[in-house]
């Protein structure tokens, strides 16, 4: 067991038997009284994001993790198909677990926590940033380029991202995959 005083940012720890995440942390010492930490967490099964606060030094059971990379291959129904390209040993996620799944290409790496102690993943993290051709976008119009204005764009994964006029199809564009947002043109 461990206390409130090794959580850290991206800490995965069990609160109310459900595996939580640290986003954030904030360990306050007021002038009377005893310190306490508030932490931001997320639940991972749900999704969730809740504040709780805890006494300095009260205890918390922290999970065992570790960074695996993988390679997703396919999806699978409601399910995507990750394999490990040291063992080649494939498994199935759920798409919830992955934020900005839409920006999802096939043979892309991925990021996995991995929860060591019941040997199963937590989450996959995709890259920040994806590069991707624009395969439909209205075409723009001669001398719209001096405005800042955005029009709606689909990319070759499938997924849509407002972009600038200037853009046009077959444009390899660098998109934000946590804002998912339009962040400049790229080269292959």
């Amino acid at each position: 067991m461990a206390d409130t005083g090794d959580l850290r940012n991206g800490t995965c720890f069990k609160f109310n038997g459900e595996v939580h995440q640290v986003v954030t942390f904030q360990h306050v010492k007021q002038g009377r009284g005893g310190a306490f930490v508030r932490v931001k967490m997320r639940n991972l099964g749900s999704g969730r994001v809740t504040e709780h606060t805890y006494n300095a030094g009260e205890k918390v059971e922290l999970i065992r993790m570790e960074h695996r990379t993988f390679q997703y291959l396919y999806p699978e129904g409601e399910e995507l198909v990750l394999m490990d390209n040291g063992t080649f040993e494939q498994i199935n996620v759920r798409r919830d677990l992955i934020d900005g799944v839409e920006f999802l290409l096939e043979s892309q790496m991925v990021n996995v926590l991995w929860n060591t102690d019941t040997d199963a993943p937590l989450t996959v993290e995709i890259p920040p940033h994806v590069t991707q051709r624009v395969t439909y976008t209205e075409p723009g119009i001669k001398g719209d380029t001096a405005t800042n204005t955005f029009k709606p764009a689909t990319l070759e994964s499938g997924a849509e991202v407002r972009v600038p006029l200037f853009i046009n199809i077959d444009d390899v564009i660098k998109v934000d995959t946590a804002t998912k947002m339009y962040t400049e043109r790229a080269k292959l």
